[in-house]
């Protein structure tokens, strides 16, 4: 499914998304070298297993990276003009390597655009949900969505 236009939302619409996908070890540490995180607690096996968690988080970057964009094909694939800004960023539970997770987002408020007539502001919540589902990352999301072009 492609990208919905602004029209095709509607205030506490549900999507659960088609796609899953589990994290890799491979996944987390090629993140974390790309964006030069160096936090033991993700690259560093032998101290994360001295910690609570007992083996190493995926760096919750990636999670919200991942959650965002395994929204895009039945929300914004297409149909987007710009991403306007995240808010209210939580990771309630860690991920781990091997986790597989699945996202469901919740359409919020749609409004017109007040300088384009051509397009709508829509507020998503993105929750990722890990194999057991346990609710591990959410963020409200503000999309400029494009109107359906007039033809």
């Amino acid at each position: 499914m492609a990208g919905l236009w602004f029209e095709e939302f509607s205030k506490g619409m549900v999507i659960d998304h088609a796609i899953t996908r589990t994290i890799t070890e491979a996944d987390n540490m090629f993140f974390c070298s790309l964006t030069y995180n160096s936090q033991p607690l993700h690259i560093d096996r032998h101290f994360a297993e001295k910690t609570e968690f007992g083996k190493p988080l995926v760096n919750s970057l990636f999670t919200l990276g991942a959650m965002i964009g395994m929204s895009v094909n039945e929300t914004t694939l297409g149909t987007t003009i710009a991403n306007l800004g995240m808010t209210d960023v939580t990771f309630p539970a860690p991920v781990f390597h091997g986790d597989t997770l699945r996202i469901r987002t919740t359409v919020g408020e749609c409004r017109e655009s007040g300088s384009r007539p051509n397009a709508g502001i829509v507020n998503f919540l993105h929750e990722a949900l890990n194999q057991d589902s346990i609710l591990v990352a959410s963020c409200n999301r503000a999309a400029f969505m494009q109107k359906r072009p007039v033809e």
